[in-house]
Order: C-alpha cells, then sequence, then structure tokens
C-alpha cells in the first residue's frame, strides 16, 4: 500500500477527509491522528498564510519518520496530522509546529 504523501493545503478536497486521511500504515498497523488550530488565520493576509503553510511544512519535514499525511484546511483554519503511534512524538510534532507558529493550539489527539 502506498500512504498519501504529506500535503500541507487542500482548499476545495472532492472527497471528506475520512476518505483521504490513512487509518493504518503499509503493514496494516494503525495510525494515530491529530488536530492543530491556528486560529484566524484564513483572514490574513496572503502573503502571511503561505509562509504559515510554508513553516508548517518545514515543521513536518522534521518528522518524515512519524508524519504520514498532513493536511491544512483554511476555511476551518484546521491542520489534521496522521501519525505512526511513536511515544510522544505527537507532542514534538506540535512543539515543533508552535515554534514555527506561535499560536498554533492542539485541539484533539487520539
Amino acid at each position: 500500500m502506498t500512504l498519501p504523501r504529506i500535503s500541507v493545503l487542500f482548499q476545495d478536497a472532492s472527497e471528506p477527509l475520512r476518505k483521504r486521511a490513512p487509518s493504518h500504515d503499509e503493514n496494516g498497523r494503525p495510525l494515530s491522528d491529530f488536530m492543530v488550530l491556528i486560529p484566524g488565520l484564513k483572514k490574513k493576509p496572503q502573503s502571511l498564510i503561505n509562509r504559515t503553510v510554508n513553516d508548517i511544512h518545514l515543521a513536518l519535514g522534521h518528522f518524515d519518520h512519524a508524519v504520514v499525511f498532513a493536511e491544512f484546511n483554511l476555511k476551518l483554519n484546521l491542520l489534521w496530522v496522521s501519525i505512526r503511534p511513536l511515544p510522544g512524538v505527537r507532542f514534538e510534532i506540535v512543539g515543533a509546529i508552535q515554534g514555527y507558529v506561535p499560536e498554533a493550539r492542539l485541539v484533539s489527539h487520539i
């Protein structure tokens, strides 16, 4: 099974996220998910939105061993991340994102 590449911006996705985000890795092991909210981003100038999305992509790039899928929904100011369930990596990823985007907030994790 080929897992999706990290994509950090889909504005008009044709399928619901539950159909696009993987639930299992290439070996059939379940993945874990979490969401990060970036309040008010959609109301910012396009240049700031682009920089923020780029910064998120840079932060996630440090965790390519763990991040399997990521998608940012600008309408909702919400980043969805699917990861391999490695101890503590969720909080390391969120900390890295907050290092680039201090206003980012962990909303939910499983």
